[in-house]
């Protein structure tokens, strides 16, 4: 079977559940995965995996002509292309699942269960090898502390909460009277987005801090963050991999749609502030490029109630 999905980490997770049914339900089939270089890797460790195909972007769709000419040498039984892209119909397959655009206010993960028929989504899976659980043993050792973790950063300036705002809320949260009393904290975030979480780093004491930011795969993320109690981040990549982990999750809303990116899972939720996406991108002013947060809206004290109302479930 060959499984198309996208170039970003967050849809990617989301629809790695489509591909975890594949897996259930095929028990003989064997996998080729392409995906974006970045979203990748999470499927290193995927059951009878085959073959992983990385597609960085090429000029005039230089990376589809790519892959066609890699994969169209195989007789496929399947080719589920969640990228609607041209490639699914010029393949020899048995079948095809494509997705095509669904503009309803529903999650991302409702409208790629279409794509197979299923009346239930399924839940996003990782599959994580035993070398990263090793490592993340060793990044994380075992301890009667609980364990915070939060992600500051974002893919851009506009989505990230301001660090004195998620400092307060550390504060709050492991004080001797918040639920997380003496909680060490778990820092992630991708390559390249350590500056954008200087201002908050310190503001930690280094003993109470494990900072992971651009030092784990996404896999070796995926085992650290199930040692967490809780996870807090902005709309990102990381968010979904730890709602996927199974742990608590609150995600960070302004300028992007909750109702089509929020966490996915029965312990997972989104707040946002005052503001809804709508009022945020058409008001006068907003510029995607201008490097300033949309997110100032939303306050400690709101963020705070939605951490013990996710606790409370």
């Amino acid at each position: 079977m060959l499984f198309i999905t996208s170039n970003r980490i967050g849809d990617a997770i989301l629809s790695s559940g489509l591909l975890g049914w594949l897996v259930d339900n095929y028990r003989d089939a064997t996998f080729t995965v392409a995906a974006g270089p970045a979203a990748a890797p999470l499927f290193s460790d995927i059951p009878r995996l085959e073959n992983l195909i990385s597609i960085p972007k090429q000029p005039y769709a230089g990376h589809w002509r790519k892959l066609w000419k890699t994969c169209a040498p195989s007789r496929w039984e399947m080719v589920v292309d969640l990228r609607g892209s041209a490639i699914s119909w010029l393949l020899w397959t048995r079948g095809r699942a494509v997705y095509t655009p669904q503009f309803t206010e529903e999650h991302r993960v409702v409208q790629l269960a279409r794509v197979l028929n299923l009346d239930t989504p399924p839940q996003p899976r990782i599959w994580c090898s035993g070398v990263r659980w090793d490592r993340a043993a060793h990044l994380v050792p075992e301890s009667d502390v609980p364990l915070l973790a939060l992600g500051p950063a974002a893919n851009w300036c506009g989505k990230q909460w301001p660090a004195p705002r998620f400092a307060e809320l550390i504060a709050r949260l492991t004080a001797p009277s918040g639920p997380f009393p003496g909680a060490r904290i778990l820092l992630f975030g991708g390559p390249g987005e350590q500056e954008m979480a200087q201002p908050l780093l310190r503001t930690i004491p280094e003993d109470k801090c494990i900072d992971l930011i651009g030092r784990v795969d996404l896999l070796t993320a995926y085992a650290c963050l199930r040692k967490a109690a809780l996870y807090i981040g902005n709309d990102s990549g990381l968010m979904h991999l730890a709602a996927a982990a199974g742990i608590p999750t609150l995600g960070l809303f302004g300028p992007s749609k909750e109702v089509h990116y929020a966490p996915w899972g029965p312990h997972a939720m989104a707040v946002r502030g005052p503001q809804s996406f709508e009022d945020i991108v058409r008001a006068p002013g907003y510029d995607h490029r201008s490097g300033q947060t949309y997110m100032t809206g939303l306050t400690v004290e709101r963020v705070h109630a939605a951490v013990m109302e996710l606790l409370a479930r």
